[in-house]
């Protein structure tokens, strides 16, 4: 059984910075691209940014590039992710997931199989 438990969300004043974690088990965590995704309230869920199984690459939603930083450390099973300049729009849940297989490529919703129950990130003005 995949397990993900995101945390470090919480209140914050617009323009600070925020890092969130991933911590993961039940998996080889090595062999996975990990996601982050988001929702706010009555809309859908939007793809934040991927980085591959090997930690190589890294994809963000055009609206988070110069943003967002989505890191990992494969010897704690741990995924990052950091986001500077926040604004109160970035305001909702924000969710870690784990590719379908191991050693693919994931950069988009459908490619994420296990989410962790997500982490609240509210910003205020």
């Amino acid at each position: 059984q995949v397990l993900l438990v995101e945390s470090g969300g919480g209140l914050v004043q617009a323009g600070t910075s925020l890092r969130l974690s991933c911590a993961a088990s039940g998996l080889i965590f090595s062999t996975y691209a990990m996601g982050w995704f988001r929702q706010a309230p009555g809309k859908e869920r939007e793809f934040v940014g991927s980085i591959s199984w090997f930690g190589g690459n890294t994809y963000y939603a055009e609206s988070m590039k110069g943003r967002v930083t989505i890191s990992r450390d494969n010897a704690k099973n741990m995924v990052y992710l950091q986001m500077n300049s926040l604004k109160p729009e970035d305001t909702a849940v924000y969710y870690c997931a784990v590719a379908r297989r191991p050693y693919s490529g994931a950069t988009d919703s459908a490619t994420f199989g296990s989410w962790g129950p997500g982490t609240q990130v509210t910003v205020s003005s």
